[in-house]
């Protein structure tokens, strides 16, 4: 009896164990267990903002990715006051939630789509069933002009009514959610353009919005202009594409409008390190930051994840043999930039070669020249449904994303039904089963076609 083979999986969206910094973690956690004083604390309850010195490092950390040419004067330089450690990016979502929103007070979440699609049920736990509401995305990103006319509308619909939630000196209720991923966005990779950026902050301080903004993707990019080469094989620099929402925040005319602002950076060690560590952290100003730090779980238990944060601090710690980088730092240079962009690169000229002859459209440039995030978006031929083509795929031993599950769920407003779209990623599988996962797609794409036409 012949062995059942497993289908390439081009649908789920983890970082390849292959990946995972082994043995920067065995250092870290043979250094943590060697000494009393890191240990102890990583075994008790610990803070609610978290374990002090990984909030110091990260703060250290992302100054030096996003003021990486800059004095680290009072204004740039981010301190440990404005990071508050949480388990991970979706964990500290329903965190942000259960602070700083109330059902009532509330009117709506504005999701930029499509949409990150396992957020819709942290959103609808929260007590916003029926009120999430989709923004299209064009080549710059956010629809502002879409968005704010919904905006207008929701505050001439608004009446005043008694908050469910008491009141308490570290929240701040808001009367709109807008959530997004500016940076390689979940699935479609669009970055959003410096100008939507700044506009976007400036509407949220008119319409009381707080910003969700999860810059998981940050981290990991290379170019994709032609000039540049074979990018897998060039220096990475470890320095952002553009700057943050929140940092926007942080300086746009003057500062924020008020002591907690309009926006959160939601950050994780998830796509560089391991889902498995449940590490991540929220940067906003620091009422902000200690306001979740104050969620009722937080509060009962202590920060999460406080050991593995002793782990992580680790390899947060800067190495001056290495001209200050840290491990973690070199890790992203050294393997993870290279390993993704020959991945990517993989995954991009099989889809051009082998599935655009057929009619599939991708979405995988930008203005710019960059590549990150983990997927590939590519609209289907028009005879087609990505309904038939998840299911003739699997047959054919192949996985793939279906687009319709990234549009909002049914009762709430959505921009569209993407069921024209699928999503391809590539940092699951081995790189030898990326080409052949999209040339068995291939495959799949024309027996339906030829099925259509006959």
């Amino acid at each position: 009896m012949s062995p059942i083979i497993p289908p390439i999986n081009l649908s789920s969206g983890f970082p390849a164990p292959s990946l995972f910094p082994l043995q920067q973690l065995n250092r870290a956690t043979n250094t943590v267990f060697s000494k009393p004083a890191i240990w102890h604390e990583g075994m008790i309850y610990g803070p609610d903002e978290g374990h002090y010195p990984l909030r110091r490092n990260i703060a250290r950390w992302l100054s030096q990715f996003y003021y990486p040419n800059e004095t680290l004067g009072s204004k740039s330089r981010i301190d440990a006051d404005r990071i508050c450690i949480t388990g991970g990016a979706s964990q500290n979502l329903a965190c942000l939630l259960q602070v700083f929103t109330d059902p009532v007070v509330t009117r709506s979440v504005f999701i930029v789509e499509p949409g990150y699609f396992l957020s819709f049920r942290v959103f609808e736990d929260a007590g916003f069933h029926g009120r999430l509401r989709g923004v299209p995305e064009d080549e710059e990103g956010i629809d502002l002009a879409f968005l704010e006319e919904r905006l207008r509308k929701e505050d001439s619909h608004s009446k005043t009514e008694r908050p469910y939630k008491p009141q308490r000196p570290y929240r701040k209720l808001y009367r709109n959610i807008i959530y997004c991923v500016p940076t390689f966005s979940n699935p479609s990779g669009k970055v959003m353009s410096l100008s939507r950026r700044t506009e976007l902050i400036r509407l949220a301080r008119k319409y009381d919005a707080l910003v969700i903004a999860d810059d998981v993707y940050d981290f990991v990019h290379w170019s994709t202009s032609p000039s540049s080469g074979d990018s897998s094989s060039s220096t990475p620099e470890f320095r952002h594409i553009l700057p943050r929402l929140v940092d926007i925040d942080r300086t746009l005319d003057g500062g924020p409008i008020d002591e907690f602002g309009n926006c959160v950076s939601n950050g994780s060690f998830s796509k560089i390190v391991g889902p498995g560590c449940r590490v991540g952290w929220a940067e906003g100003t620091p009422a902000f930051a200690y306001g979740v730090s104050q969620v009722g779980s937080t509060h009962s238990g202590g920060a999460p994840s406080q050991l593995m944060s002793t782990f992580v601090n680790e390899m947060l710690e800067f190495d001056t043999s290495k001209h200050n980088d840290c491990a973690l730092t070199t890790h992203i240079l050294e393997t993870l930039i290279p390993a993704y962009s020959r991945r990517y690169k993989k995954l991009t000229t099989a889809v051009k070669e082998h599935l655009c002859p057929h009619g599939t459209v991708p979405a995988f440039e930008n203005k710019f020249n960059v590549g990150g995030g983990f997927f590939v978006w590519l609209k289907l031929p028009e005879s087609l449904t990505s309904a038939e083509i998840v299911s003739a795929a699997r047959q054919d031993g192949v996985i793939v994303g279906d687009g319709r599950v990234s549009a909002l769920p049914e009762g709430n407003a959505r921009c569209a039904s993407y069921e024209d779209m699928i999503r391809l990623c590539f940092a699951w599988v081995n790189e030898e089963e990326l080409v052949e996962g999209v040339t068995a797609l291939a495959v799949t794409l024309a027996r339906l076609l030829e099925h259509k036409s006959v």
